[in-house]
């Protein structure tokens, strides 16, 4: 099983849903950077559970403890570990599946490849998981901010209700102003009573995620096999209930001609830059120095409090009801963790990129 992520900068995770704790390792961080604790504490804050009416209702603190690489409020240049304990668990909800296999769940396929599962909560598939992602990516912003690189995400859609796909016609700083995480008010209250209209129901939904990444230099990303946005995709992809991922135009741009698509080059204040970003800010798997932006779509969260046909482990057929505390929608969790692998490619490529070019 892989459990690293990164090449240069990397995080190793580890630990499971119901677990003693999640935790990880990172290494590859510069050292000489200010880490500032409550920042990395207020991350991790807006992914944890119990924080409105449209997330499960799990309470944990989710409060995290660094065991190295950090001296004195600065980072030190060795590994970084650091571990958030598990409280609030409710193993006993699960007790009824260990032997069943949830529809779309890792259930099934986690047993043929390894011959045998954590029934409690999905274990190492659990969403859960995405904490260690959450500290990792903080650290990774640590360092952006140094380098004037920004990342940002929002709910841009849930279920039918949508913005408009170009994110210039929003201001996306409001993302943290209501539950949701959608930078536009009303369309937020739309999508709110549609979560907890479906949350009513026993059901889930899904929804897409937008995310803006400023301030990137041109020249990050490899011409070949790790493009800056095939890092960018292959990370996303990676965060749990990922079903899709597009950057720049994406697929909206079938139906263009090139003449239509390209990006002419043009002079501005003596640099050069381009007149339009259909590219998404990477071209021939390079950043332009354009803004990055790209589209990430999870689907509805697979746990449903519904009845549901299944099978168990020897092939009965069976109805199942699942119990515990699950997330109708998990889209206002999840614009962290794509903020959170966003940051930690960047700063990979960044890297990556001053040992080529010394």
């Amino acid at each position: 099983m892989r459990n690293t992520f990164g090449n240069v900068f990397t995080l190793t995770t580890f630990g499971e849903s119901h677990g003693a704790a999640i935790g990880g390792v990172i290494d590859g961080f510069p050292a000489g950077i200010k880490i500032d604790i409550a920042f990395i504490q207020s991350e991790l804050a807006r992914r944890k559970p119990g924080q409105s009416n449209i997330t499960t209702a799990r309470k944990e603190d989710d409060m995290v403890e660094i065991l190295s690489g950090v001296f004195e409020g600065v980072s030190t240049g060795c590994p970084i570990g650091f571990v958030v304990r598990n409280s609030n668990q409710r193993s006993g909800d699960y007790d009824n599946l260990k032997d069943l296999y949830r529809p779309s769940h890792a259930d099934y396929t986690y047993s043929v490849k390894y011959g045998l599962r954590d029934h409690r909560g999905g274990g190492r598939s659990s969403a859960r998981e995405t904490i260690s992602r959450c500290v990792g990516g903080a650290f990774a912003k640590l360092a952006l901010r140094q380098l004037g690189i920004s990342v940002q995400a929002y709910t841009s859609q849930v279920g039918n209700i949508a913005l408009e796909k170009n994110y210039r016609k929003y201001d996306i700083s409001l993302a943290e102003t209501n539950a949701v995480r959608c930078p536009d008010q009303k369309k937020a209250e739309e999508m709110q009573k549609l979560i907890l209209d479906v949350k009513a129901e026993g059901d889930t939904i899904g929804g897409v995620i937008t995310c803006v990444i400023k301030g990137c230099p041109a020249g990050l990303g490899e011409p070949a096999f790790s493009k800056l946005h095939s890092e960018l995709g292959r990370a996303m992809l990676s965060i749990n209930a990922v079903k899709g991922f597009e950057y720049g135009e994406g697929f909206d741009g079938v139906g263009q001609r090139g003449s239509e698509q390209n990006d002419l080059f043009c002079n501005y204040n003596g640099g050069i830059t381009t007149r339009t970003n259909h590219s998404g800010g990477i071209q021939g798997g390079i950043s332009n120095g354009q803004d990055i932006y790209f589209r990430v779509l999870f689907k509805p969260v697979a746990t449903q409090l519904r009845e549901q046909q299944t099978v168990d482990k020897d092939g009965n057929e069976i109805l199942l009801q699942v119990k515990g505390r699950h997330d109708p929608c998990v889209l206002p969790r999840a614009v962290p963790v794509v903020e959170a692998m966003a940051a930690m490619v960047m700063l990979d490529a960044y890297l990556l990129n001053k040992t080529v070019h010394l």
